[in-house]
């Protein structure tokens, strides 16, 4: 089937010294010479290729892009769709390997194998790998996207087992399984409820307690976060890159017919130069309704769509695990499919990247809600996530604990993302799990002032199926990270470790124990208590006191975050959240059911539910007119489709 074949090079005329692709599409009338100079001038600034210069700021085809490739090296232009490679040769170097080096090894001819590329430049910096693969090579050229679409072809089952895999199994939690672990959790639990209804008086004072005291802790937690989080940030200092890079951000999606549109408008807004913003649009291969609504968007040329294949679990992360090797960017953003990103936004993390080391690997900015006054959930939610992500996320960076990520605007350095093994594939909270590898592996994350707007979950059943997914997660990643507990306090010390028992064990605990400290209301309204024979007077008392004051420290930073967020009069409906968070403890235990029962379950989050209209977004800085040259042929249809060039101007 794979035949050597004999390749006759096509007679090439003499090529000028000096002269590189542009020249030569210069030459077919692709694009002008000034044009082509002002895109050299600027890539010297700009860690990006000049074919992908070409092709997304001067709107040279891909194909016409690789014609001029092959020409330059004097090789051969090969289309891999129609002559297939050899699956065993890319299965020896690594099918994502090569998705990420634009790399397909080909066929054997003569002792040598056939490799081909869709970025010759770099092809020097991949001979190593591949001859110690395959012994000698010969590189012919493809299109990039025939040579993605063909290793797609040959290899996707490797690429779908490979991002469910790629966390090690020490720090995963795929292999968690409804028995062994979960049957002894069960089973303590439902010995302690027998226990407490066999004894009702110590055993609902042994209840309370354990919430009275992890009510204590969270507050001393949140008040200390607090403090830090309204220290003086640090001074910048004023470091910019020497070239910007390139920033890929990927997008989940999953049935979003309803926000795609906006969402390619809303990305189209970010101000960072368009060839340097890599976005991929990740489907799953079974979601026809956001292809068609998405093939009607007229995506720009720095856009992509990446279709997931079916595999055993259908989670955010494994998706993103499965685009990873797609991205062409040494920075790799997060969106989410509603959120609607601060114009400014790449170039905030940009230069955040530039001024903090290299042990600074993730950055996450903040999230706000655009129809926060829809209804009362919306409000609570939105003084919710201004508490966690204006002061407790903040205050827990500046303590050197484990921070939480969010799912969100989220920015990480692509050599550590990969060194850690990406997503845990199976966690239905990817991203705290991520945020605590993060720190066992002594990199730092840091909260940075951006601000992405997205949609609130505003109904009570969407928001309790949300929240059980995100708590359900937070206990999947403490029991997988406590299967070794020394190693954990090793990786983290004695703060860290504890931090990560009062965040992730505490959150869940503190939701599921919430009734016992609701019950203490049957002696308010005048009702009789089994624990009023075992809790005296002065220990009631010192309870009592313990709510008030967690409610009022609540309260209090509520008032502060909706200030910060510039929405001070949310902090109105600040005393309303006791009744908000109730919903909380029905997410627990729902939560806690589906961790014995479908642990890697991921409620679907349903998003267009609001109507309110999307606030305006701060405008962006103004750009230089270099940062714009040619966006307006890429988003015009009347300029994009003038006649091309078809003279062949003379060489300057």
């Amino acid at each position: 089937m794979y035949r050597a074949q004999k390749f006759v090079e096509t007679e090439l005329p003499p090529l000028e010294w000096g002269q590189d692709i542009g020249w030569l599409l210069v030459a077919e009338g692709w694009l002008s010479a000034d044009t082509l100079a002002t895109l050299q001038a600027e890539r010297l600034r700009r860690d990006v290729r000049l074919a992908d210069m070409l092709h997304i700021r001067a709107g040279v085809p891909r194909s016409a892009i690789a014609e001029a490739e092959a020409r330059l090296a004097r090789t051969t232009l090969v289309d891999p769709v129609d002559l297939p490679a050899d699956p065993r040769l890319l299965l020896a170097v690594g099918p994502a390997w090569c998705v990420q080096n634009g790399i397909l090894p080909w066929r054997r001819s003569g002792g040598v194998t056939l490799v081909l590329s869709a970025r010759p430049d770099l092809f020097p910096a991949c001979e190593g790998r591949l001859q110690t693969a395959l012994g000698p090579v010969r590189m012919l050229v493809a299109d990039e996207d025939l040579l993605q679409q063909a290793i797609r072809q040959l290899a996707d089952p490797a690429l779908a087992f490979r991002a469910e895999t790629l966390v090690p199994d020490e720090e995963s939690c795929r292999n968690w399984r409804a028995g062994g672990g979960a049957a002894w959790f069960g089973l303590i639990v439902l010995s302690l409820i027998i226990a407490t209804m066999l004894s009702p008086g110590p055993g609902l004072g042994l209840w309370i307690g354990a919430a009275a005291l992890l009510m204590a802790l969270h507050t001393a937690l949140k008040f200390a976060a607090t403090l830090a989080a309204l220290r003086r940030p640090r001074p910048s200092s004023g470091v910019v890159p020497a070239r910007l890079p390139t920033v890929s951000i990927m997008v989940p999606l999953f049935r979003e017919k309803e926000v795609a549109r906006q969402l390619v408008t809303r990305l189209g807004q970010l101000d960072y130069p368009e060839e340097l913003l890599d976005i991929l649009l990740i489907l799953e291969a079974d979601d026809d309704a956001t292809r068609q609504m998405l093939s009607h968007a007229d995506l720009p040329a720095n856009m992509r769509i990446i279709e997931v294949p079916d595999g055993s679990v259908r989670t955010k992360p494994r998706a993103m695990n499965y685009a990873l090797p797609h991205a062409r960017g040494s920075i790799i953003g997060i969106y989410d499919a509603e959120d609607a990103p601060a114009p400014d936004q790449i170039r905030t993390v940009v230069r955040t990247f530039a001024e903090r080391g290299r042990q600074v690997a993730c950055l996450q900015g903040g999230l706000d809600f655009y129809n926060s006054d829809a209804n009362w959930i919306a409000r609570c939610f939105a003084i919710e996530y201004a508490t966690w992500f204006r002061l407790i996320l903040p205050g827990l960076a500046r303590l050197g604990l484990v921070v939480p990520l969010g799912g969100t605007t989220l920015f990480l350095r692509r050599d550590a993302l990969e060194a850690l093994g990406a997503w845990d594939a199976h966690n239905v909270t990817e991203d705290a799990d991520l945020g605590l590898r993060l720190a066992r592996h002594g990199y730092r994350t840091e909260l940075i002032d951006t601000v992405t707007r997205e949609e609130a979950n505003c109904h009570a059943r969407p928001w309790v199926r949300q929240r059980s997914r995100w708590l359900k997660g937070y206990a999947i990643t403490y029991l997988a990270h406590m299967r070794q507990p020394r190693q954990l306090f090793r990786d983290l010390g004695l703060r860290g470790g504890l931090s990560v028992q009062l965040i992730f064990l505490g959150t869940v605990a503190q939701f599921a124990l919430a009734p016992a400290l609701w019950s203490l209301w049957l002696l308010a309204l005048g009702f009789g208590h089994p624990v009023v024979g075992v809790i005296g007077p002065g220990a009631m008392t010192c309870l009592i006191a313990l709510c008030v004051v967690a409610e009022a420290v609540n309260i209090a930073l509520a008032l502060v975050a909706t200030r910060r967020a510039g929405k001070p009069s949310l902090g109105l409906w600040a005393p309303t959240m006791m009744l908000y968070f109730p919903l909380a403890t029905l997410a627990v235990y729902r939560a806690l059911f589906e961790l014995l029962t479908r642990p890697f379950y991921w409620h679907k989050t349903v998003h267009g539910l609001s109507d309110a209209a999307l606030s305006p977004v701060p405008p962006p800085p103004a750009h230089r007119a270099s940062d714009v040259l040619h966006r307006r042929s890429r988003y015009d249809p009347a300029a994009r489709d003038r006649p091309r060039l078809r003279h062949r101007p003379q060489s300057p």
